[in-house]
């Protein structure tokens, strides 16, 4: 019994149980996204379980995926700068210059039917009214009844759109050629056919319609003479033989003559059709001395004054080009982030056997009591 207890004893001094436990050798993982001191085996870099380079570095961005960012972001920009341009071009024509489309023949040759005109807004801001200038006016009151205008803001704004893209002159809209000014003494004819204009003979040969005579009107020659009103505009058309203008105008309110107040702005050019494109100067009978003993006086920047519209319009698009290409810009800086953003490769978490997952197993107490 003593041997056997002897034996027992000496096999329980002997046992695994009762010997030290020997600890874990330590394993220090790598960290996410590199690679192992001892270099990992296949499969266990990060760049090939993202499926690109060998050597731990995340793939670049797909070049596709780039583009489509870019895409997205021009049609990001595109409502923004359609908007920003249809408002600048509604302030332009509001306050600058509109275009319109000539629907008679009453300024031939001048003025051709379909031509397309701009008309200047804001030369008469800055200097008067001169002889000679062709001007677009509203007859409302004066040659035609006043219309009211209509109180929907839906049709309102539409007119205002379509007018964007050149209008037809209205019942309510004319374009005449400006012949007297307030005050001016205008009578028909001298003794050679020709109107004068304080006694001043006009040489309109440059300008009527080929055959026409000064005095030629659509009912016959006509004979008149008439001293402008203060704030008012004798005009006539440059196709005299069919024009109905000032002249045929004297038992309207203002004797013919038009409000100064009822002018929209000057026709300077022709830009349509492109066969016709030109500019609308004054002609040079208007600069003859005597024409302005009661009125007007010539102002010898006028030949520069239709470059004002082409200048504003050069301003007005320098800060919109910096503004889309700051539009630009910050979208693509975005697009681009975000593309990069999906592109990085992300680590799985590591499998059973990676070294990381033994060194958690060692430090988070991996030895096990008697089950």
């Amino acid at each position: 019994m003593n041997d056997d207890s002897g034996t027992h004893d000496q096999d329980r001094a002997g046992s695994p149980a009762d010997e030290p436990a020997q600890p874990l050798p330590e394993v220090t993982a790598p960290p996410m996204g590199t690679v192992g001191a001892g270099g990992a085996g296949p499969g266990d870099g990060p760049g090939d379980r993202a499926g690109g380079p060998p050597g731990g570095v995340g793939p670049a961005a797909d070049p596709r995926a780039a583009k489509a960012g870019k895409s997205r972001s021009l049609w990001k920009e595109l409502p923004v700068l359609i908007v920003f341009a249809l408002v600048l071009a509604l302030l332009v024509k509001t306050y600058v210059v509109q275009a319109f489309f000539i629907p008679s023949s009453s300024m031939e040759d001048t003025l051709d039917i379909g031509d397309k005109v701009l008309v200047n807004k804001l030369v008469y801001d800055v200097r008067d009214i001169r002889r000679g200038d062709i001007i677009v006016f509203s007859g409302a009151g004066s040659w035609a009844p006043l219309a009211p205008a209509s109180s929907d803001p839906v049709i309102r704004l539409w007119h205002a759109v379509t007018g964007l893209f050149g209008l037809n002159l209205g019942g309510d809209d004319f374009v005449k050629r400006v012949i007297g000014l307030p005050g001016d003494r205008v009578a028909c004819c001298n003794a050679r056919g020709l109107v004068t204009v304080n006694g001043v003979p006009l040489h309109e040969s440059s300008y009527l319609y080929p055959g026409d005579k000064p005095s030629s009107t659509p009912l016959s020659t006509t004979a008149f003479s008439v001293t402008v009103p203060p704030g008012q505009l004798w005009v006539m058309g440059d196709h005299r033989a069919v024009s109905e203008d000032s002249r045929l105008r004297r038992t309207d309110p203002g004797g013919g003559s038009i409000p100064e107040s009822a002018v929209i702005g000057r026709a300077f050019m022709i830009v349509w059709p492109p066969s016709r494109w030109r500019v609308l100067p004054i002609p040079a009978t208007f600069s003859q001395p005597g024409l302005d003993a009661s009125g007007g006086s010539a102002d010898p920047l006028a030949p520069a004054l239709p470059a004002v519209p082409l200048a504003l319009g050069f301003a007005g698009a320098v800060p919109l080009t910096w503004l889309r290409r700051r539009v630009r810009r910050r979208f693509s800086g975005r697009a681009g982030h975000r593309t990069r953003g999906r592109g990085q490769a992300r680590d799985p978490p590591p499998g059973p056997g990676h070294p990381a997952a033994l060194a958690r197993a060692g430090t988070g107490g991996g030895q096990h009591g008697p089950g």
